[in-house]
Order: structure tokens, then C-alpha cells, then sequence
């Protein structure tokens, strides 16, 4: 069966919309206060490869949910005030979700070029998955 649009013509649709962000210009905002590192990723990449230190997880599968204030997910680190750098492994789901983001009415997204496997392999730093405690 032949799709009316492939994953490669979605991806290249939404890297027309949006801007990304090389892993050093990435790490020069790395620590600023108004900058949110968003790590879209399954949880089992998190547990393998780690994050980029200081990375808020947002699975890609709740995202939406999670920057609508109006949702009952909404997660209150995501305000349109900040300035956000979307990355998963290699780029292909931050796209996605940088368009996305924009879409719904965030000015300050950008994705991470080439992902998380671009940032280690720039030799940038790294930390691993921060372990929450279940309350209750």
C-alpha cells in the first residue's frame, strides 16, 4: 500500500517549519534559566544512553498533552515564555515535535541537529536519568 505521505516527506515538511540548533550552540545555552532542554525519548533510551544534564523527559507520545495548559497532563515547566531545544536520538521525532510545538503556538522551539547521538558524539556532556520516587 503506498502512503499518502511518507515519514521522509513528513520530515522534510516539518524541517521546512521549523529551525534546529547545532549541539555547540545547544550547549553554549546549556544552564541559562529561560532554556529548557526537552528530551522526547523512551524511557528505555533514557536508561541506556542517558540525558543531556539539567533535560526535562517528555516522552513523545504525551507531549502534546503535557504543554496544553487546558489538558488534565499539563506539566507547568512548558510556558511559552521559554525558549525550548527539543532532541530525541537522531533528530527525526525532534523535527516532528519542534513542528508540532510551533503549531501550537510556542515561538521559542528549536531541535537539536542530529539529536542525542550528535551531542555525544561531539564529545558534549552527559549525565544519567534522573530516578524519580513513586509517592504513595
Amino acid at each position: 500500500m503506498a502512503l499518502k505521505k511518507g515519514f521522509k516527506q513528513l520530515l522534510a515538511e516539518a524541517g521546512e517549519k521549523t529551525r534546529g540548533i547545532t549541539a555547540e550552540a545547544a550547549q553554549a545555552r546549556l544552564g541559562e534559566a529561560d532554556t529548557v532542554f526537552v528530551d522526547i525519548r523512551d524511557v528505555r533510551e533514557l536508561e541506556r544512553e542517558g540525558i543531556i544534564p539539567g533535560a526535562f523527559h517528555a516522552p513523545r507520545g504525551m507531549l502534546e498533552f503535557w504543554v496544553d495548559p487546558e489538558s488534565p497532563y499539563y506539566k507547568p515547566v512548558f510556558t511559552p515564555d521559554r525558549h525550548y531545544i527539543l532532541y530525541c536520538a537522531a533528530d527525526w521525532r525532534g523535527v516532528l515535535a519542534a513542528a508540532t510545538l510551533e503549531e501550537m503556538g510556542f515561538p521559542n522551539v528549536q531541535h537539536l541537529e542530529g539529536g542525542f547521538a550528535e551531542w555525544k558524539k561531539a564529545g558534549r556532556p552527559t549525565a544519567p536519568r534522573p530516578h524519580h520516587e513513586k509517592k504513595g
